[in-house]
């Protein structure tokens, strides 16, 4: 291996282990995206975390097109199914299920991405804070009202449950 070889693969290993990183698809064991600062996101994955340097809408944009689609199309499919405008859970990914689902509007900068299908129970701190725990056994907690979590999720397993129903009803005809 040439010496510019191994200079880039140590800066691409430090940027990753070190925490930093430009380019991210979400994934089956994607948990969580939160907003830290400066246009930077922290990935939680089920055995690892780092800092992503786009905001989680652009994350969750390019996981869209990374699995066929895009943000826009995955929203109207969402709005078309749910028959709802705001705070839109999304489908990143048909054949794994990965659903997640925003806590506040994804314009918000303060909006955090969690994945509906690694959320194992959630429960109430007080009146701001959210304690969520993951399949995996790992937990966070978030600064968003348990009732905004609660709905949330609702509308996040509504809209897996109707994308269900219809794939069935397709694959009766």
């Amino acid at each position: 291996m040439t010496n510019y070889l191994k200079i880039l693969w140590i800066i691409v290993i430090k940027n990753f282990k070190g925490g930093f990183c430009m380019k991210y698809e979400i994934n089956c064991e994607t948990l969580a995206i939160i907003p830290i600062s400066n246009g930077k996101s922290k990935i939680i994955e089920e055995n690892d975390e780092f800092i992503i340097g786009k905001k989680g809408s652009n994350i969750i944009n390019d996981s869209c097109k990374y699995f066929g689609s895009s943000y826009e199309g995955r929203i109207k499919g969402s709005k078309d199914l749910l028959g709802s405008s705001h705070k839109l859970p999304i489908i990143i990914e048909e054949i794994n299920k990965i659903v997640f689902f925003p806590t506040s509007s994804p314009r918000n900068e303060g909006c955090i991405w969690l994945a509906l299908n690694s959320i194992d129970n959630y429960e109430r701190v007080n009146k701001e804070n959210t304690i969520l725990k993951f399949t995996c056994g790992k937990t966070i907690e978030i600064e968003i009202p348990y009732q905004i979590v609660d709905n949330q999720i609702l509308r996040a397993t509504r809209l897996e449950a109707l994308y269900e129903k219809r794939v069935k009803k397709l694959k009766k005809i």
